[in-house]
């Protein structure tokens, strides 16, 4: 029978992907001694199944279709993509699913790394059961937390396990181009894997319920893009439900609510996500296992003075860099909490994820790219606020068409009439999710228009949107 053994520490981190790297790096950072526990691969599912895969397999899609838009360079790549070598691109990317890099790096920061499935058993303690079928019990003088993240939620339907469906896990991750491949959903994951498989050779037919893509942006972001995957042979279909799916001799079909039937090789459901809180020991603390984890802006847990639930799990902004954000605020709370530095809690605090509220950025590296941070035209409205929202067409300005021909892109500013600050800021077009972090200075700085005319951008370049912006704004 094996021993159990006892190890306290500060600081417990469950989940050893971006979030709970960044949370233990912080910790280690104030001195405090910091235990991290991973039942997978160190890096999480960005480093070997999300961010940065899809991008591998993203940017040689976009590197063609931008070079075809370019005179005397648009012959020369006329021809397919070489498959074979943008997935071992993405293999390199992903450290071929090996992790030593990462379990290097939590090592030279002074963070002790458990493998094993970690699980909450009563306030500040954490057992693990390694994978040779040891036990270990962990205590946190100060917290744990909980930065376990999200898995891809599949919908309810009848037999949906034997057809074997594709998950953004496998979509970044196959190392094979099917012929043929229907992607149910319309966000973001939807949007990108379309666009890359299109691209690699697939025929992709894209299944959305909704009205159109990226139902989270200003409408004409989807629409863009939606007849961009069109024009790249794609077929898209809003408004349609899937009613049923099967594997018949190896073929997929699935049949929508009006009766089509279409068949593929393999089929990706990218219809949400759901937190891996399911088997981490909730219960043992009077939460319910499944659920989100509700938390103030230090990323603490409501009723829990102890845990912290930092990244997808509290279901703020599902977003690495976002996740990754929080846990910088959380480990610094912590660490505040624990020396009993006085807490800056308030709106855009050290001890304060405000951005999760007004400042969440985002690109879609689709072809358009689409970017935006902080509220669309809609949920400023919604919000309460008094807004203008002005649009310009990207083509007109100098820099875009310098950029490529035939250049096709808009971008939108919502300004706060009340202090004549900026909301939100959206783009579409090639070449955007560059211009995005200027936009989200200007967001979270809460830059007023009148100020903004003294940030003069460079010309020619598509960055001069900005100046179109403010005369839009100033003219309408």
């Amino acid at each position: 029978m094996t021993e159990t053994e006892t190890n306290a520490y500060d600081v417990v981190v469950l989940g050893a992907g971006p979030v709970g790297e960044n949370v233990a790096d912080r910790t280690r950072a104030a001195g405090l001694t910091t235990a991290v526990v991973e039942s997978e691969l160190v890096g999480g599912e960005c480093s070997y199944w999300a961010c940065m895969p899809s991008k591998a397999l993203l940017r040689p899609v976009i590197a063609r279709a931008d070079a075809r838009r370019v005179p005397g360079l648009r012959q020369s790549v006329q021809g397919p993509l070489d498959a074979s070598a943008i997935l071992a691109h993405r293999d390199y990317y992903t450290s071929n699913w090996k992790d030593d890099g990462q379990v290097g790096w939590l090592d030279s920061i002074g963070a002790d790394l458990y493998r094993g499935h970690g699980r909450l058993t009563g306030p500040r303690t954490v057992t693990v059961n390694g994978p040779d079928g040891g036990e270990r019990v962990l205590t946190a003088r100060h917290a744990v937390a909980v930065c376990t993240g999200s898995r891809a939620a599949l919908p309810g339907l009848p037999g949906l396990d034997a057809v074997k469906p594709w998950t953004s896990r496998e979509a970044t991750s196959s190392q094979t181009v099917p012929g043929r491949l229907i992607v149910i959903g319309g966000g973001v994951v939807a949007t990108e894997m379309a666009t890359v498989w299109q691209a690699l050779g697939s025929k992709v037919t894209l299944l959305v319920r909704g009205k159109g893509l990226l139902p989270r942006m200003e409408p004409f972001a989807g629409e863009l893009i939606a007849e961009a995957l069109t024009e790249a042979g794609a077929d898209v279909r809003t408004g349609t439900s899937v009613e049923s799916v099967t594997r018949e001799n190896g073929t997929v079909v699935a049949v929508t609510g009006t009766g089509d039937r279409i068949e593929a090789d393999e089929i990706l459901f990218a219809t949400g996500r759901a937190p891996r809180t399911d088997d981490i020991g909730l219960e043992t603390i009077g939460l319910d296992p499944g659920s989100w984890l509700s938390v103030d802006d230090s990323l603490r847990v409501t009723g829990h003075d102890w845990l912290y639930a930092v990244g997808d799990v509290n279901h703020r902004a599902l977003l690495t860099h976002q996740g990754k954000y929080q846990a910088r605020i959380a480990g610094a709370a912590i660490a505040a909490r624990a020396t009993g530095e006085a807490l800056l809690a308030g709106p855009w605090g050290a001890h304060a994820a405000t951005a999760d509220h007004t400042a969440v950025p985002q690109v879609v590296f689709t072809d358009p790219e689409a970017a935006a941070v902080g509220l669309s035209l809609a949920e400023a409205e919604q919000a309460g606020h008094r807004v203008k929202a002005v649009d310009v067409d990207l083509s007109t300005v100098a820099g875009a068409g310098l950029y490529a021909d035939g250049y096709q892109g808009r971008a939108r500013m919502v300004v706060d009439l009340e202090g004549e600050i900026l909301r939100g800021v959206t783009l579409v077009g090639p070449g955007v999710g560059e211009l995005i972090h200027s936009a989200t200075i200007a967001v979270a700085g809460q830059v007023p228009v009148g100020r903004l005319w003294h940030a003069v951008p460079s010309y020619p370049t598509i960055s001069e949107v900005w100046l179109r912006l403010l005369e839009a704004y100033r003219d309408a």
